[in-house]
């Protein structure tokens, strides 16, 4: 038996189009949509070690054998191809960080300890970078707000904010190599420093005015040896460039494969979300309508949106899913909601159009800006 999802009737004229406007007006939570949500999906919250060890371990093998054949390469095609190959596979077995905050402690013993070792350490994003911040960004009271470090209102700001945004992406390794082979050593000569790095470089976040917390506890133990591992890495990595060990031209290789991965991930989080939120805080359904699905048909995603990236507003509906269970998620909801149901709102069709409505939206924000100048 279907269900009809159901709003409250003042909040009905404020749910968003595929191409409409920005939310201005509060969404209520469509209590029907969440019951059933919850209801269809209670047997898919166990996450499965065997799926994840699986997955991880191939996507880092194929990721790192393809990283060292562009690095071999006596030429530029398979190197390129190579390359390709590298930035895919590493992106993959990056993209399980974000299963990492969200998978209960033991839950897949060791699976922490090993994506650190395996991709946290040598690519320079440990655990701790993403952890306690993400989980932020699902906090409802923050969601949205100047307290999210995952969010900028970016469909409402100016256009240069975007090409700012990708070319960060494609710059953070450089930043992640002066923060812990530089920045982390000196920080422990001064307290500071050290308060500036934790509150400003220590985190994953894109939102610029967000300052995090110094670590406490088991955390606080956790973050201190996985950031010297991330320092003796960094500092052994170059003190073996400067010195001929590792030629030149293969730690460009291994920088330009690290700006690859940084960069597709850059793309993927423009499209994660609509950022047409100015501030206000959000109920849960508005939080899933201003996020997004690229369910299948759509097949790219499978590239560009790993590790179930591509439900992301399911995700954010049902955080606790594990990523292997949002495909049956999805089909079973699309079965269980009435066609006119919120819930198929925030699915699009692929990645092209998402970017194209964000582009337009800035454009047509600086356009009001500007004649609001003019007229003043």
């Amino acid at each position: 038996m279907k269900h009809t999802a159901i709003l409250k009737r003042e909040s009905a004229t404020a749910i968003p189009q595929p191409h409409g406007p920005a939310v201005v007006t509060p969404i209520n939570d469509d209590a029907a949509m969440l019951r059933v949500a919850a209801n269809v999906t209670r047997d898919l919250n166990v996450p499965h070690a065997r799926i994840y060890w699986a997955d991880l371990g191939a996507s880092a093998l194929i990721g790192y054998l393809a990283l060292f054949a562009a690095m071999a390469a006596n030429s530029t095609v398979p190197a390129v191809t190579a390359g390709i190959v590298a930035v895919l596979a590493l992106y993959r077995a990056g993209s399980f960080i974000h299963e990492l905050t969200h998978i209960k402690s033991g839950a897949v013993r060791g699976f922490r300890l090993a994506w650190n070792m395996l991709i946290g350490v040598p690519l320079l994003v440990p655990s701790f970078l993403y952890e306690g911040v993400h989980n932020q960004h699902h906090a409802k009271r923050y969601y949205g707000t100047a307290n999210d470090p995952e969010y900028l209102p970016l469909a409402l700001m100016r256009p240069w904010t975007l090409p700012v945004f990708l070319v960060a992406a494609a710059l953070a390794p450089l930043g992640l190599l002066f923060r812990f082979a530089v920045l982390a050593p000196l920080s422990l000569l001064s307290r500071r420093l050290r308060v500036v790095v934790v509150a400003r470089y220590s985190g994953l976040q894109i939102n610029p005015q967000f300052r995090r917390p110094a670590p406490e506890g088991k955390f606080a133990r956790d973050w201190a040896v996985l950031e010297t591992a991330c320092s003796l890495w960094s500092i052994t990595l170059l003190t073996l460039v400067a010195t001929g060990v590792v030629p030149l031209g293969a730690f460009l290789t291994f920088l330009a494969v690290a700006s690859g991965v940084m960069f597709l991930n850059q793309v993927r989080t423009l499209v994660a979300h609509l950022w047409e939120n100015e501030g206000e805080a959000m109920s849960v359904t508005a939080q899933y309508l201003d996020s997004v699905n690229v369910p299948p048909p759509a097949t790219l995603p499978v590239l560009w949106a790993p590790v179930g990236l591509r439900y992301h507003a399911l995700h954010h509906l049902l955080p606790g899913l594990p990523y292997h269970s949002l495909g049956e998620a999805h089909r079973r909801l699309g079965r269980e909601l009435e066609a006119n149901s919120i819930y198929h709102r925030s699915s699009h069709p692929a990645l092209a159009p998402l970017v194209a409505r964000l582009a337009v939206s800035s454009w047509r924000r600086r356009e009001t800006l500007t004649g609001e100048r003019i007229s003043a």
